[in-house]
């Protein structure tokens, strides 16, 4: 056993060796996967074991004005990672029209991408609270298997894309992600105000079909690189994949039971007034 810890422990450094990238390593949580491994331990321990044990006694937190800051910072936050390709001279340009066959950034691009990823990285930080307010609010049968895989999963995977395997795909499924982003936020942000604005909220159950059809055209973009050929890292477009597949299936399965077959009338209306919070 300690010879094959030994044997993982050396393939990973020769891994860290191989990728370093001293920008990347020099900014917050990169040097090591410790940070965001200990994030990833603590959030989980607290969601799924330590919040609904604090929770059980208690009456739920009010924390309306937290939350009405907090969407309304993540709806600010998610316009501005849709705009950072705009800081970046000829980078929209070059994203429309480069050649899928010869993919060649510049290093301005490529520090730009770096960039905008560590900050998608560190959203994925924050957007780790969406669940926290659940357990305060006493909401625990919001902590479902989708919500806290979709949090786990786009937190450690924007760090690896960022840490090992940065590619192009990743400006696209950003931007398709950040821009999702700022409709969902906006409808928590107007639902936080409280009951007297329910009524301009008619359009909550689109908001499924929103994150579907994000996910439909990542999928039609990503086959459409495998197609190709494309001169991208394979692997990282298999990664996205395998994980747009599962959020396409958890999402579908969702929404069908949310809004095609409730088991109950209790069940639908606490589905629709709270969606989940995800992609």
């Amino acid at each position: 056993m300690s010879g094959l810890m030994h044997l993982v422990v050396e393939n990973y450094n020769e891994l860290l060796e191989a990728k370093k990238d001293p920008l990347v390593d020099s900014w917050l949580f990169m040097q090591s996967p410790l940070p965001v491994l200990s994030f990833l331990v603590a959030y989980l321990y607290f969601v799924l074991k330590l919040g609904p044990d604090m929770m059980k006694d208690r009456k739920p937190f009010n924390v309306k004005g937290l939350m009405i800051g907090y969407n309304a910072y993540q709806v600010i936050f998610s316009i501005w990672l849709c705009c950072q390709a705009l800081y970046v001279k000829n980078a929209v340009p070059y994203l429309l029209n480069h050649t899928c066959k010869n993919p060649a950034p510049n290093k301005e691009f490529q520090e730009a991408l770096a960039r905008g990823a560590w900050w998608y990285f560190f959203s994925k930080i924050t957007e780790l609270l969406d669940t926290v307010f659940f357990v305060l609010r006493k909401k625990q049968s919001q902590v479902t298997f989708l919500h806290v895989y979709h949090h786990s999963i786009t937190m450690v995977g924007s760090w690896g894309y960022l840490k090992f395997l940065p590619g192009e795909q990743g400006v696209v499924i950003g931007f398709l992600n950040s821009l999702v982003h700022i409709v969902m936020y906006a409808y928590y942000l107007i639902s936080a105000l409280g009951p007297q604005f329910q009524k301009y909220l008619w359009w909550k159950k689109y908001m499924t079909w929103i994150q579907l059809s994000q996910f439909c055209i990542m999928l039609a973009y990503l086959v459409f690189i495998i197609a190709m050929d494309c001169k991208l890292p394979k692997a990282l477009t298999f990664f996205f994949v395998a994980n747009v597949v599962i959020f396409l299936y958890l999402f579908s399965d969702f929404y069908i039971k949310a809004y095609k077959k409730p088991r109950n009338s209790t069940m639908q209306n606490e589905s629709a007034v709270e969606i989940k919070k995800e992609a």
